[in-house]
């Protein structure tokens, strides 16, 4: 079996570390051989067979900190929309697929998914902004195959403010409901990208890692 070599993307933004671990989990339990690297280096991003882009915190900070690494963002576009490798996108990494944020002004991203991110509007004025907690999954018809074999009341945890709102509906993986609809999950082709932290959503989490290091788009 050959290695696999999966790209987290180091830009100062969250605990790289647990994404890391979790998949090195992931791959182990699903028997696996992946070699997952923590890196800041275009060349290490060209080089990996899937990448991961974590983030956590404002939608600008991270836009901001992904820019400053030399060559980056080149690599990722050449790599991922040119070469089609797997890519991963977790909170607000999964935010940077996106057209533009509207947090504190608006802000460029990587205009893989057209649509915006912004403000949590919840329907109930009884819940609170950040939306912190585990809520339900709920995949759309057809279900993807990052989303195969999670259980029907799988629920995963989220740490937000803003969500992605994409133009396109098929680009909707999954939602929650937190005073309404909320996307969870987005992907189109060989992307996908998830509002929750599947370092943090015990077997429901791995269950997605392992489906995303085994997935042939």
């Amino acid at each position: 079996m050959t290695r696999s070599t999966i790209a987290v993307i180091d830009y100062s933004s969250g605990n790289l570390r647990s994404a890391a671990k979790a998949l090195e989990r992931a791959a182990g339990e699903a028997g696996v051989r992946a070699d997952v690297r923590v890196t800041d280096h275009a060349r290490e991003v060209v080089a990996a067979d899937r990448i991961v882009l974590p983030g956590v915190g404002a939608f600008g900070d991270c836009w901001r900190g992904l820019n400053a690494l030399d060559g980056v963002v080149d690599a990722l576009n050449r790599t991922v929309i040119d070469g089609g490798r797997p890519f991963l996108g977790i909170c607000v990494g999964m935010q940077l697929m996106a057209t533009r944020g509207l947090e504190y002004g608006e802000t460029p991203g990587l205009d893989w998914i057209p649509g915006e991110v912004a403000a949590l509007r919840p329907g109930d004025p009884a819940l609170k902004i950040p939306h912190m907690g585990w809520n339900a999954l709920e995949p759309v018809a057809p279900r993807h195959p990052l989303l195969e074999g999670l259980s029907a009341d799988a629920h995963a945890y989220f740490v937000h403010s803003y969500a992605v709102q994409p133009r396109e509906r098929a680009h909707v993986l999954a939602t929650t409901d937190y005073g309404g609809p909320v996307t969870a999950v987005i992907g189109r082709d060989n992307l996908v990208g998830t509002q929750f932290h599947p370092e943090k959503s015990q077997s429901t989490g791995l269950r997605l890692l392992t489906n995303f290091l085994t997935w042939t788009p």
